[in-house]
């Protein structure tokens, strides 16, 4: 589908309307959609693609089928089940067992080379050592091994975001793309599972949603959820003399994604997902 446009909007809004009810879909229809976003940039046929924090694995499945080297690096064990509530980039926490050990790439380090990225440490099991248990604030990965480092969903999810993305830049290559969205915290869906009543407080609107579903809130705030924003984001990124801004926009709108994050205060609420795409300078 053609991005942005109102068609692919509409179609990405549908899914998430039926997430509860079928994730698989609507995060099958996430992955190839954002698959697509990066082959705009970085054609997938035999690049290393680092996945952090994706979850059940939809992306990195997504990747492999477009003949990438896939890698997936996911904190929480508990995240890589194939049962339980939640599609990938759905949080429980930013922290976890496992970061210890090294990584190297076989074979040349230059881009499409068709080298594989070598893990030690914690794997999960079945997963043929794509899969690896580790920290996204220090993978198990060495220097500028990723072709394409990628991470949707889990900014709003760690506690120290600058840290975070500092990671990411180490791992990608010179040259290499950084792919990151997260939604923001006073967007309409900040609150995630309690939204939109988060404008009215956190613990207000966790409450509200516990007891209307009878159901334990997964998220709470300041714990594996924090209120980060589009503009302090954003300047964080500016003010970083190792990346290059290729386009911050909005992940989902359908006409002009990239004139919302520009207006201050506005893009705070209309911006719903932040989008940046990334090049690792030298």
């Amino acid at each position: 589908m053609r991005d942005p446009s109102f068609r692919r909007s509409l179609a990405l809004f549908r899914a998430f309307l039926r997430e509860q009810d079928d994730p698989h879909a609507a995060y099958e229809l996430l992955a190839r959609d954002a698959a697509d976003q990066v082959e705009r940039l970085v054609p997938l046929e035999g690049r290393v693609v680092v996945d952090v924090g994706g979850g059940r694995g939809y992306f990195t499945r997504e990747f492999r089928r477009r003949g990438a080297h896939g890698y997936l690096f996911e904190p929480d064990p508990a995240e890589l089940a194939p049962t339980g509530s939640g599609g990938p980039g759905t949080r429980t926490g930013d922290t976890a067992a496992g970061s210890g050990g090294t990584a190297d790439r076989s074979g040349s380090t230059a881009a499409g080379s068709g080298g594989t990225a070598a893990c030690s440490g914690s794997t999960a099991a079945g997963s043929g050592g794509t899969v690896v248990v580790a920290d996204g604030y220090l993978l198990p990965l060495a220097d500028g091994v990723a072709d394409v480092c990628f991470s949707s969903n889990v900014l709003e999810h760690v506690r120290d975001p600058g840290t975070f993305l500092s990671e990411l830049v180490r791992v990608t290559r010179p040259g290499g793309l950084i792919y990151v969205s997260f939604t923001n915290w006073l967007s309409p869906w900040g609150g995630h599972e309690w939204a939109p009543w988060h404008y009215l407080g956190a613990e207000r609107a966790r409450a509200r949603y516990e007891r209307r579903t009878g159901r334990a809130a997964k998220h709470r705030l300041g714990e594996n959820l924090f209120a980060i924003g589009v503009g302090s984001t954003l300047r964080q990124v500016r003010g970083r003399d190792d990346v290059e801004i290729l386009s911050a926009r909005s992940r989902y709108w359908p006409v002009l994604p990239g004139v919302v994050t520009r207006v201050p205060l506005v893009r705070e609420f209309a911006t719903w997902n932040l989008l940046l795409l990334l090049r690792r300078c030298s």
